[in-house]
């Protein structure tokens, strides 16, 4: 009888296996069977823990996504100002994808699961939690003439638009981001959000 330790060790080793091969292949580009030659597990054992492809990837996805946003929400609330909270982040989110390169690889490249799909229901629970806690650090700071009040697409896009498209550069070999260019994003992202007298 599979005891709960093997159990856990053995979707241990599918998510980990799926993470080395979506991040290296993409996710439409994986197999079935590479998920499981990658991870070595039988096909009753994968089937045991997951459904399918889409199953480990929404799970993989969603994990991914809720550590990211538990450490971003982290870092923003140990900053009381608006200027040193919106610069921390952007330094904390490249700091975060050379520390996990294949973890940001998904986020930054893999279109999230739809509401309908595998892990959807739980990607959408997490960004509306997330959301809604950075909304509470940000709202003070509008309130007070010192950020703008933006959507929070809009927002992101401001943020972490130019950060984003540096980690693709950084992962596709074509550059490397000095400290200095790092803190260059931090200052325009600043710059982008913040109240401007007329």
């Amino acid at each position: 009888m599979k005891s709960v330790k093997s159990g856990r060790d053995g979707r241990t080793r599918i998510i980990e296996g799926a993470l080395r091969r979506f991040s290296q292949d993409g996710v439409s580009a994986t197999t079935l069977a590479s998920l499981r030659e990658e991870s070595g597990v039988s096909v009753g054992s994968f089937y045991h823990h997951f459904a399918s492809k889409e199953h480990v990837f929404g799970v993989l996805y969603t994990e991914i996504l809720e550590s990211y946003q538990e450490r971003f929400v982290a870092e923003l609330v140990s900053h009381q100002e608006a200027r040193d909270g919106i610069e921390a982040v952007v330094a904390f989110h490249m700091r975060w994808a050379g520390e996990h390169p294949e973890r940001a690889r998904l986020l930054i490249s893999e279109r999230p699961p739809r509401k309908q799909e595998p892990g959807g229901a739980e990607v959408a629970q997490a960004r509306h939690g997330f959301f809604r806690q950075v909304s509470d650090w940000w709202k003070p700071h509008m309130k007070n003439g010192v950020l703008q009040p933006v959507h929070a697409t809009m927002c992101y896009v401001l943020w972490l638009g130019p950060a984003q498209e540096m980690c693709r550069l950084w992962f596709a070999g074509a550059h490397t981001p000095t400290e200095e260019e790092i803190k260059g994003l931090g200052a325009a992202a600043w710059q982008s959000l913040r109240v401007t007298s007329a």
